[in-house]
């Protein structure tokens, strides 16, 4: 019974590990994928969360973001709620993460929504200062509704 679930666990934990792939973005294809795309190009969205909560807000239009996986290949992911986007910026390596359709390019600077319960929660980072981009789906619960 106890290498029943012992068993159970492992291929469990294995199965989380291995469905969070990380992708991975540079600032040159961040750039290119969101040319044209500012705060007056975003689409206003009705989201469900796990509960069956709904929010409302507004989205990037971007329906796949263009990717690599860590050797190099190329992916198309397609953009959701759940999609979370990891920067490192800043001579500290400083981590701030967006979710990706809340995310878009003004200027110098990338602008996003660090939480989707307190969206008052936004901040900046200038383009240039970042060093890593990730991308990752987060696997939440979170889903657009269908107008």
């Amino acid at each position: 019974m106890k290498s029943k679930l012992l068993i159970t666990v492992t291929i469990f934990i294995i199965t989380m590990i291995s469905s969070c792939t990380t992708y991975y973005l540079s600032t040159d294809s961040l750039k290119q994928q969101f040319a044209g795309i500012d705060s007056t190009r975003l689409k206003d969205v009705i989201v469900t969360g796990p509960y069956n909560e709904r929010y409302k807000y507004e989205a990037n239009p971007i329906v796949s973001i263009q990717c690599t996986d860590k050797n190099g290949n190329l992916h198309q992911l397609k953009n959701s709620p759940s999609i979370e986007t990891r920067f490192t910026y800043g001579h500290k390596n400083k981590k701030t993460i967006f979710y990706f359709d809340r995310i878009f390019v003004s200027g110098d600077k990338i602008y996003g929504v660090e939480s989707r319960f307190a969206s008052f929660i936004k901040s900046s980072i200038p383009l240039d200062s970042i060093t890593k981009i990730e991308v990752q789906d987060g696997r939440k619960k979170f889903k657009y509704v269908d107008k």
